[in-house]
């Protein structure tokens, strides 16, 4: 069985574009077999883009764990004056995302493979996550923990999760590394976190 989160050099291609609209820009990625979400845009990113572009991110800003690029990339596109940079451990994922980099001719964004923050290098003021629920509470949590050390003082992570992927164990976790963690927003069960360090 292949996981969204791991890379399986056998498995098929079926590239697709999938299509989305969110405040009045239109965006078209491609994705393929063996990425998350990969027939559309899922509910909980769009829900977390509809916080975060509001709120104009400045600085540097990393997303953790990409995929084909919907969050950073779409994050990217209202703010040409940030620099982002966007990781995952999928080879496809990665390899989608510099494509979907290239068809938007974005200038602020890199894009490579890591895992988790394994070649990550500097320090960011912003840090966005959609955790890769499958992977498993030990990754995710590895995700938040990890961030701290990223983010410059006063940086902040955003995370979103559904309630019934355990939205308040990973709210108390994060808390107790940054020793703050405020809802942002409740959309039709996902909820949005900020801490800040």
């Amino acid at each position: 069985m292949s996981h969204y989160f791991e890379f399986d050099s056998d498995l098929k291609s079926s590239p697709k574009l999938i299509k989305y609209e969110i405040f009045d820009q239109h965006f078209c990625l491609k994705t393929d077999l063996g990425v998350f979400s990969k027939n559309n845009i899922d509910e909980g990113t769009y829900a977390f883009l509809k916080v975060l572009i509001p709120l104009q991110l400045k600085g540097r800003i990393l997303d953790v764990g990409c995929g084909y690029g919907a969050l950073g990339l779409t994050l990217a596109s209202f703010d040409s004056n940030s620099k982002f940079v966007l990781v995952d451990i999928n080879e496809r994922a990665v390899a989608l995302t510099k494509e979907n980099i290239s068809n938007l001719k974005l200038k602020n964004v890199t894009c490579l493979q890591s895992d988790i923050y394994q070649n990550v290098d500097g320090r960011f003021d912003s840090i966005v996550i959609n955790p890769p629920i499958r992977a498993g509470k030990k990754v995710i949590y590895q995700m938040f923990k990890g961030a701290y050390d990223y983010l410059i003082d006063g940086g902040s992570l955003f995370i979103v999760i559904r309630k019934s992927h355990g939205a308040f164990s990973a709210r108390d976790y994060i808390e107790g590394v940054f020793g703050n963690c405020t809802l942002l927003k409740r959309d039709k069960g996902y909820y949005i976190y900020q801490a800040t360090k």
